[in-house]
């Protein structure tokens, strides 16, 4: 359950750097900087798909600005990025038992 992102993935004309034009904004009219060894703490779109994005390794840097997302690899070897913008709003995959009403009622009121 939930959208799948649909974006155009295109490449620089520097090596090593590739940027991904989504269908929604990820950030409004703010920008996001995140690189390799920072903390990434909240909750945000940007900071999940930041998150999702340096645990394939091989980023040294990312950049958000609405729905625009560039990515700079560490080295020419890129990793498969495609499913991890295209899944950012995917919620309930197989074997994730979705919650019926009165666990949605209990998370609500609790």
């Amino acid at each position: 359950m939930g959208q799948p992102v649909t974006f155009i993935r295109s490449s620089s004309p520097r090596p090593g750097v590739v940027r991904f034009e989504l269908n929604r904004s990820l950030t409004g009219m703010g920008h996001e900087s995140y690189a390799v060894g920072d903390e990434i703490l909240g909750d945000r779109p940007p900071d999940v798909l930041a998150r999702r994005i340096f645990e394939l390794g091989n980023v040294s840097k990312i950049h958000m600005y609405s729905s625009m997302v560039t990515v700079t690899f560490a080295t020419t070897e890129q990793a498969d990025l495609e499913s991890v913008v295209s899944d950012l709003f995917t919620y309930y995959v197989p074997g994730v038992e979705i919650p019926d009403d009165e666990e949605l009622i209990a998370m609500v009121e609790g």
